[in-house]
């Protein structure tokens, strides 16, 4: 009698075709893009001591640059994230509403939400910049508006996901009951997605402090416009200065949001 020998594989065939072919596209678009990016050798091996130069250059820092001009552009930045993350909440909770499939049965608002909130998210906030310049002029107005309309995406989409996340048993309580709309999301909703809604604001809000830091410059106000300024005058110790101050805000924001959270959620 003979002997059957079993030769276990972990893949199939067809597995193992397709991981290969995975594999295979992805070499594939390396190799592509990195023949479209176009390195320069000469530029990529000089790049060390180019920067071990540019630092040289920054040092010592102009700490007397702080009060003079830095200071006033950074409290700019913070007063654009802010303003920016609350004209955000007057344009994305209404979406949230309209794409949470919990609220509205309609699959049209769905869709019209859903565009809105793609649109918002597929647009840097560059971009959103350079368009509201172009608009109202460079200064703090385009950067406000730059920071809404790119954030209006992010708030958006995560407040409807939290929205469609309750518990409906208390929802399909309050209407039994006969209760208006008005109370149904005051009593219903709000409470199950108040910890979800604080948190995304917050974190939304450190990510603006971030964006708006380089938003000034495409000319949309804040430390940005200092920055660039700088940079274009060759003055490496007052762009060290900058750096210092927005690396110090990012931190502190991060600091503050992680405080706030554990307070309040």
């Amino acid at each position: 009698m003979s002997q059957i020998d079993h030769h276990w594989q972990r893949f199939t065939l067809k597995e193992k075709l397709s991981r290969f072919s995975v594999y295979l596209l992805f070499m594939l678009a390396l190799v592509m893009s990195m023949r479209s990016v176009e390195i320069i050798p000469e530029f990529f091996y000089d790049a060390p001591e180019q920067m071990m130069d540019m630092f040289n250059r920054m040092w010592p820092i102009d700490i007397a640059f702080y009060p003079l001009t830095v200071h006033a552009a950074i409290i700019e930045t913070l007063n654009i994230a802010t303003l920016g993350t609350l004209v955000t909440l007057f344009i994305a909770i209404p979406l949230a509403l309209i794409n949470a499939s919990n609220i509205v049965a309609s699959p049209i608002a769905h869709w019209i939400a859903r565009f809105f909130l793609v649109s918002s998210r597929s647009v840097n906030s560059l971009v959103w910049a350079l368009l509201f310049v172009a608009i109202f002029g460079p200064g703090v107005l385009a950067g406000v508006l730059a920071i809404a309309f790119r954030s209006v995406g992010f708030v958006g989409k995560l407040l409807a996901e939290a929205l469609e996340e309750i518990d409906m048993g208390t929802i399909e309580a309050l209407r039994a009951t006969g209760a208006p709309w008005g109370a149904v999301m005051c009593k219903g909703y709000w409470p199950q997605v108040m910890p979800a809604f604080y948190s995304i604001v917050l974190f939304r809000w450190d990510i603006n402090v971030r964006e708006s830091a380089v938003l000034g410059l495409v000319g949309a106000g804040g430390i940005g416009v200092v920055l660039n300024d700088s940079m274009n005058l060759f003055q490496w110790q007052q762009v060290a200065t900058s750096l210092l101050a927005i690396f110090a805000v990012v931190i502190m924001a991060e600091v503050l949001v992680v405080n706030i959270r554990k307070r309040m959620i």
